[in-house]
């Protein structure tokens, strides 16, 4: 993926999460909520640290009796120097130090202190001079005596922490299910955009592109950018939140701590940078076998019973295997890269990052600089565990960003196509009369397979087209249902050029019956009203009863409600284009077209057809696409084609008093009957 598409890509994801806007506003809010109370936990745990542990370790005087946090040591009251009462005297002074286990309450204010040279000795720091004293460890109960008045504060302070804590799941779950939500009502939309789109494309489209590869778009890619939405976005957005958070507090803690940090970022962005070097071509390759896989899936399917009646199953499934083959492959290689850059390269990083950190402070203290307090080292060890824990989500989820920008770049691609957009309303029903004048018209603009096609049938009329096959009789009915426009010259119905009505309205008053008809999921009822309102139910019976499909349904446990299975398999090719001829009338068309819908039906089937034909042609115009020409002998108008060309047109009688080619076609079929019926 090019570094263009890729910019597209993305902005076309962010544009469709715009659409769920004010869920996801919601979600970062929440989002703030919790990172915030999640960074304050180890502010709160210096506090505890440097004022309530570290804290009793400094000078404290002697106060008053009754004083507020005093401590009695032979029997006198002592108080810490930062608790004193203001104005009070500074008495007394002694300094509580802790050497290993072991506690001190040493009289003056002593800096620090270090072993003796003999027991009972220590070394103590005071104005920057040591010297060595006689001094005697306080009892274990006398050392918690100093802690005793910093319990109250522990425990409020403890409890705060854990109010934090709880604050921050509360928030995380509001931000995770809000983006849930969002991730959902994006890829609603999205599948809806992408199911209207198809409805839109022209049929050429589906002409030059298998079915499984549109289904794995709707599917598998729309399923793949899901991920990007629900895991993607919600640990990036959280990690990117969390890490900020943790770098301003890093900032507020300790300037040159926060700057060390800060040597994570480039390494960040360079892994990033790699990671989608090396995975972008394999993922978009990954992503196209899958469409390939589901097309090969659908094609074998369809096709079960030609691949078992010529032997194909080997050889399907050998080239089966192949693409698999290709798919494990890139799979692998993601899988060798993704193991690579993943927790684990994470982990050594953090190990390595901590080793220069333990590097720097033991460099500090052996040149005696000033180190920082034990609470900031706590928080700042806290804030640094903290802040892998987003950059191990970044770079976890770069397998699913990438793949979900290989599947959304195909879902736009499909989005992208020139397509017509529907129009709603309706417009009055046709009297039927239709004009060719001089069209052309060819598939692929270089190779024309109409030429120069000219007729007109005046409603009420049922024109024939007949001819060898690849002649161009469909190509006419196809340009008649505008599922494509021609190259050159004009198709009108009562005169109007049908490129000046939307498609849609102008089937309105259409209809077609097809040579393999499909039945949809459903009821044979439904296959006929197809959920349309304007169908009613009486129409639906009456128009089976009109093509004479009520002797089908008389032998159904369901009768008109009988279910129908995919594409109607448990329905005979007859019994499906009863159905289907059926559909076409009950939307009482103007227009009727009957392409070769005679051609799998029985003798006695197309009696039946042919009867109900006489009557149902009364007020519409209706082509006839057969090669049984015996069917078409009423016709008002044949039109024999010949390599995109009208070379006959007439009436029956008048075509073969011509004795040209409708003579020689018909001749030879009704001697192969002859010899057949013989």
């Amino acid at each position: 993926m090019r570094q263009g598409t890729s910019v597209r890509v993305g902005r076309r994801l962010v544009q469709y999460a715009a659409h769920a806007r004010g869920a996801i506003v919601a979600a970062l809010v929440l989002l703030v909520l919790s990172v915030a109370a999640q960074l304050a936990g180890p502010f709160v745990a210096k506090t505890i640290i440097n004022r309530d542990i570290e804290g009793v370790q400094q000078v404290w005087y002697q106060a008053p009796t009754g004083a507020h946090g005093a401590v009695v040591v032979q029997g006198k009251p002592y108080v810490r120097a930062d608790r004193l009462p203001e104005g009070a005297r500074r008495e007394d002074p002694h300094t509580l130090l802790t050497l290993g286990t072991k506690g001190y309450f040493l009289p003056g204010s002593v800096t620090a202190i270090a072993p003796g040279p003999r027991p009972g000795e220590i070394r103590e720091e005071v104005g920057g001079t040591w010297r060595v004293v006689s001094a005697q460890p306080i009892s274990r109960a006398q050392m918690f005596a100093f802690y005793r008045p910093e319990v109250p504060n522990v425990i409020r302070l403890a409890l705060v922490y854990f109010a934090l804590l709880a604050a921050s799941a509360a928030f995380l779950y509001g931000e995770q299910y809000l983006l849930q939500v969002s991730a959902n009502r994006i890829l609603q939309r999205m599948r809806r955009d992408v199911f209207h789109k198809i409805h839109c494309l022209p049929i050429s489209y589906f002409d030059n592109t298998p079915a499984g590869k549109i289904v794995s778009r709707i599917t598998n890619d729309t399923e793949s950018i899901r991920d990007f939405y629900v895991n993607v976005l919600a640990n990036v957005l959280s990690s990117a939140v969390m890490m900020l958070g943790i770098y301003v507090a890093l900032f507020i803690l300790n300037v040159d701590l926060a700057l060390l940090a800060c040597a994570l970022l480039p390494i960040l962005f360079a892994w990033i940078w790699l990671y989608r070097r090396y995975t972008v071509q394999v993922n978009l390759r990954v992503r196209a076998l899958i469409s390939e896989i589901n097309a090969m899936l659908n094609e074998t399917i369809q096709g079960m019973t030609i691949i078992r009646a010529f032997n194909r199953e080997a050889k399907t499934a050998e080239e089966f295997n192949q693409m698999n083959q290709a798919y494990y492959d890139g799979q692998t290689r993601l899988l060798r890269v993704n193991s690579a850059t993943g927790y684990n390269l994470a982990g050594v990083f953090r190990n390595l990052f901590f080793a220069c950190i333990i590097a720097w402070f033991g460099w500090r203290a052996l040149h005696l600089e000033p180190i920082v307090s034990l609470g900031v080292l706590y928080a700042f060890v806290d804030y640094l565990n903290r802040l892998f824990q987003p950059l191990t989500q970044v770079v976890n989820q770069l397998a699913t960003l990438e793949q979900a920008r290989a599947s959304a770049a195909r879902v736009f691609e499909l989005l992208d196509q020139p397509g017509v957009e529907r129009e709603h309303g309706s417009i009055p029903r046709f009297r039927g009369e239709v004009e060719f004048e001089n069209v052309w018209f060819s598939y692929d603009g270089a190779h024309p397979v109409l030429r120069d096609i000219s007729f007109k049938a005046k409603p009420g009329q049922t024109v024939a087209l007949v001819g060898h096959t690849g002649s161009g009789k469909s190509s006419i009915m196809n340009l008649l249902f505008r599922f494509y426009d021609p190259d050159r010259g004009v198709i009108r119905i009562d005169g109007r050029d049908i490129r000046e009505i939307p498609p849609q309205q102008l089937r309105q008053h259409m209809a077609i019956v097809l040579q393999d008809p499909y039945l949809f999921t459903g009821t044979i009822a439904w296959n006929v009203g197809l959920g349309d309102p304007r169908v009613s139910r009486d129409r639906i019976e009456q128009a089976l009863r009109d093509v004479g499909a009520d002797r089908l349904l008389r032998n159904l446990p369901g009768g008109v409600d009988e279910p129908v299975l995919e594409g109607g398999s448990t329905f005979s090719a007859g019994e499906r284009q009863l159905i289907s001829f059926a559909r076409a009338l009950a939307f009482d068309p103007a227009i009727l077209v009957l392409d070769e819908a005679t051609a799998n039906v029985d003798s006695e089937t197309e009696r039946m057809i042919q009867q109900a034909l006489q009557v149902l042609k009364r007020g519409r115009t209706t082509f006839v696409i057969a090669h049984r020409l015996s069917t078409i002998r009423d016709a008002d108008l044949i039109l024999v084609l010949d390599k995109g060309e009208i070379v006959e047109r007439g009436t029956h009688d008048e075509l073969m008093a011509r004795g040209g080619r409708y003579r020689q076609m018909y001749e030879l079929q009704t001697k192969a009957l002859g010899v057949t019926a013989g």
